[in-house]
């Protein structure tokens, strides 16, 4: 496990650390692995804020704000919860850097319009949010390691531009 991952996690807390950034994610269908493999890292205290598991709707209304009005009109698994995820994370936090990621892991849970392997992560930087699309295949860990792999690989992308 965590192989496709690399040393992404790595470079996302150096890069961190170099630019005196803070980061803090909110998970559903990573179910914390996301903060897990930052926490994997020596010198993660410097940069991770905190970390929710929101798997349910109702979490993610209660601490991240998203609106059920959204859940219900495009669902949990849509580039506008993630959106909310992210931004209410911000509006919540200390943090430079959220992350809302929701999605569907699989085996099971996924739909012809929404499935399995689709998963959108909302990442805010400053303020500033985008929403990434994903599509993996695989096992269901093998789901939640690409998407923390390209979860990382688009900080590291937005982080090194500054």
């Amino acid at each position: 496990m965590i192989a496709d991952v690399g040393k992404l996690n790595e470079e996302t807390v150096r890069l961190l650390q170099e630019h005196s950034m803070t980061i803090s994610a909110a998970e559903s269908c990573t179910g914390g692995l996301f903060c897990a493999l930052i926490t994997s890292v020596a010198g993660a205290s410097d940069v991770l804020n905190e970390g929710f598991v929101t798997y349910a709707n109702t979490a993610k209304m209660k601490y991240l704000g998203v609106k059920e009005s959204t859940i219900i009109t495009y669902g949990a698994v849509s580039s506008e919860t993630a959106y909310e995820m992210a931004q209410g994370l911000y509006e919540r936090t200390d943090a430079d850097v959220t992350v809302g990621i929701t999605g569907i892991a699989g085996p099971g849970g996924g739909t012809a319009e929404k499935p399995v392997g689709l998963v959108f992560a909302g990442i805010c930087v400053n303020g500033s949010t985008e929403v990434m699309e994903m599509r993996h295949s695989g096992t269901r860990d093998e789901v939640r390691e690409k998407t923390c792999r390209c979860v990382f690989e688009k900080i590291i992308s937005i982080v090194s531009a500054r």
